[in-house]
């Protein structure tokens, strides 16, 4: 699991959309966004099933796929 690669493919999964506004509708601080965006931090797994709820997309996908 490569973590900057997660984090660039959330930052592309967010788009124009505020942090803030992601943030709020997954249930985390924008701080926590900010941190999985730049590969700090990687989501618990209720948070990632969240987020991939979110997006539209697996977590599989998001997560686990080979970037």
């Amino acid at each position: 699991m490569n973590k900057k690669a997660i984090g660039e493919y959330l930052r592309a999964l967010r788009g124009e959309k505020a942090q803030a506004d992601v943030a709020k509708d997954i249930g985390v601080t924008a701080m926590a966004i900010s941190q999985y965006e730049r590969g700090e931090r990687i989501p618990n797994d209720v948070i990632k099933i969240r987020i991939a709820e979110y997006f539209n997309k697996s977590v599989e996908e998001i997560f686990f796929a080979n970037r």
